[in-house]
């Protein structure tokens, strides 16, 4: 019957997605966003509320108030511009739905119209929640308002659509499913000279090739190879002329990582990069200037909610049937949920060669199969009623 109900709404999923790829708007700037959420769920009879200046919460009562579980959509864009050649391309220069945000909304607001369809066999409540600036981790912005609170949220479930899965597979791990994410930015100073006369300079250029080629031995001999690490230098900036020996070099990357660390604990990747940093700089009579902005944590997945949700796709799918396990060390913001309430995160394979979504995600040309989308609408509805099964 559900099945069924949400087939004759695929057009309107495809619909919304495509209204919301064409008008995609950056983190906690989804004003236009948040409205067209509004007046959708406050048609399905939903009281709607703001939190962190653009994010929509709303509440589905079934026959209990208790307990409560949240489903989770983000909101935001990228500052890509878009390549592809759909008719529904983003009307903004230089914004991009390049993540499968666009998707998620979607599937998760007809998600909520087939759940207050049925809300009178819904035993508990579910908290829709749609949050902005999933890219620079709004999760933290939402949490401070109090998205987990008022009612109080027992548990939690996401899900990402994932160009890099066949269209149609799904995965749903237990554990570490996705990595933390540290962005760094060094400047390393030194004493500027002609080249001509080093001896009578401080080379931060040297320091800096050396920091590079040194902190590379955290994920080679500090961890071991069964905890993924990523040190990646994406920016290099010194120097104005060839002959210059330059005052100071600038350098900025990230740290990924799939697994817990503490992040004050000595043997956290950011406090071994550090460590070797001062110490390379100390090495070539350097000074160094560090910020660490620790964006992301890894993203957990409860063993239990992964269970459950495990069982409700295989209802749809079938036993053994399309279902995959998947790590990345892409970051996610969800982590913020995962650790704090048990929570479980899927991802929903969208990649089709012959359609041309096989393209990685924060690319230009991303595009997604929106034949699956009828399928995440379903994992939601089907983690609710599980879900409750399970808890009651």
């Amino acid at each position: 019957m559900l099945k069924t109900r949400i087939t004759e709404l695929k057009d309107e999923i495809i619909a919304l997605r495509r209204d919301f790829h064409a008008h995609p708007e950056l983190g906690f700037q989804e004003f236009r966003t948040a409205s067209v959420i509004e007046q959708y769920l406050q048609g399905l009879g939903l009281e709607t509320a703001r939190m962190a200046g653009t994010g929509v919460v709303a509440l589905i009562q079934g026959q209990c108030e208790k307990p409560i579980l949240m489903l989770r959509a983000d909101m935001d864009a990228l500052p890509i511009c878009e390549a592809t050649e759909v008719d529904y391309c983003s009307c903004t220069e230089g914004i991009m739905h390049a993540c499968g945000h666009d998707a998620h909304m979607a599937m998760l607001l007809v998600a909520a119209r087939v759940l207050v369809e049925n809300k009178k066999h819904i035993p508990g409540t579910v908290k829709l929640v749609f949050q902005p600036n999933e890219e620079i981790n709004g999760a933290r912005d939402m949490i401070r308002a109090g998205v987990l609170e008022d009612p109080r949220v027992d548990a939690a479930f996401g899900l990402h659509i994932w160009s890099q899965l066949p269209s149609g597979t799904v995965a749903a791990t237990p554990g570490p499913v996705m990595g933390g994410l540290d962005v760094f930015k060094l400047v390393i100073r030194g004493k500027g000279g002609h080249t001509g006369f080093p001896e009578e300079a401080i080379d931060p250029v040297l320091a800096a090739s050396n920091v590079i080629m040194a902190v590379q031995a955290i994920q080679t001999r500090e961890i071991s190879n069964l905890h993924p690490t990523t040190i990646m230098f994406g920016k290099i900036e010194g120097g104005t002329k060839s002959n210059i020996i330059p005052e100071e070099v600038l350098l900025e990357g990230t740290i990924r990582y799939l697994y817990p660390a503490g992040p004050d604990s000595p043997e956290h990747p950011a406090q071994r990069f550090q460590r070797i940093v001062h110490s390379v700089c100390d090495t070539y009579r350097c000074t160094c200037e560090m910020n660490m902005d620790r964006e992301n944590i890894p993203l957990i997945n409860d063993p239990r909610l992964t269970r459950i949700a495990s069982e409700a796709i295989s209802q749809i799918l079938g036993p053994n049937e399309g279902m995959t396990t998947m790590q990345t060390i892409a970051s996610e913001d969800f982590a913020e949920y995962s650790a704090r309430v048990p929570s479980a995160f899927v991802f929903l394979g969208c990649g089709n060669p012959e359609k041309g979504t096989d393209i990685a995600h924060h690319n230009p040309g991303f595009n997604i199969d929106e034949d699956v989308l009828p399928l995440g609408v379903e994992i939601f509805v089907s983690c609710v009623f599980t879900f409750f099964q399970h808890t009651l």
